[in-house]
């Protein structure tokens, strides 16, 4: 039955990357894993995440924003806000605002959650190591034995520089980008673990640029389980000039936040 499902919903995903509006998240078409994409500290973006999470009714939750140990804390009830918050020790986390992501837990009080943040000691030893000396799962699995082309080595490496307001030493770039290929293979993992434990369907939340089609964890685990139908949605602040690679994006009013990049100026 799993493997039908999976047929159906390998039919039904778009052929091309189509914009929608955010209040038509709801009609997403099936698929085994659904990632959805966030601007973190974007309150519209997780609306659109907690309106797509309750169609969609998964039972499980992919969570970039907790590690496995946090994941395992959770009880079999879920507890109200403030409790969860604690438990999670989400506030020495670093991500935004809880009550942002806790409408996500509400969505399917009852799904499974499961956990796919890599952890601060983990990223600490990853730098200059190996990725699949520090990647606990299965590493070739999900293509962490394998150099980068050299055309996206180079384009990540952009990116990586742009995100980081072009302060990075050119000589560390390789090393952030080796570090998003690790949690872009954490966020797979956790997904095929996810779908083979409770039977899908599966809703992974993580940021926009790790829900990429062409590199990101959708490609890791449509690589890793071709089987599987996996549909992945991007969020964006600003109009998007090309395609991007997503199946389905949507464009929101950004969030009013301070520069960050005022302080290297």
């Amino acid at each position: 039955m799993k493997h039908i499902f999976a047929c159906a919903a390998l039919a039904a995903l778009p052929a091309h990357a189509d914009m929608i509006a955010g209040d038509h998240i709801g009609n997403l078409p099936p698929a085994d894993v659904v990632f959805l994409g966030e601007v973190h500290d974007n309150p519209a973006h997780h609306d659109i995440q907690a309106q797509a999470i309750a169609a969609i009714g998964p039972k499980a939750l992919v969570f970039e924003m907790l590690t496995a140990q946090q994941a395992a804390a959770m009880p079999d009830s879920l507890p109200l806000k403030d409790d969860l918050r604690i438990l999670l020790d989400w506030d020495s986390s670093g991500w935004p605002d809880f009550a942002m992501y806790y409408p996500l837990f509400t969505a399917a009080p009852d799904a499974a959650v499961f956990g796919a943040g890599l952890p601060r000691d983990v990223a600490r030893a990853a730098m200059g190591q190996p990725l699949d000396q520090v990647f606990a799962g299965d590493a070739a699995r999900f293509g962490l034995t394998a150099d980068l082309p050299a055309d996206q080595q180079e384009a990540r490496e952009e990116l990586q520089a742009r995100a980081h307001c072009d302060a990075l030493p050119q000589d560390l770039l390789p090393a952030m980008v080796a570090i998003q290929r690790l949690r872009d293979a954490m966020l797979a993992d956790a997904a095929l673990r996810a779908v083979e434990q409770t039977g899908g369907p599966v809703v992974v939340i993580t940021g926009t640029g790790h829900a990429r089609t062409d590199w990101g964890a959708p490609h890791l685990l449509a690589q890793a389980a071709p089987d599987l139908g996996i549909l992945s949605v991007g969020q964006f602040e600003i109009a998007v000039e090309d395609t991007p690679p997503y199946d389905y994006w949507t464009v929101t009013d950004p969030h009013p936040r301070p520069d960050p990049c005022a302080a290297f100026r």
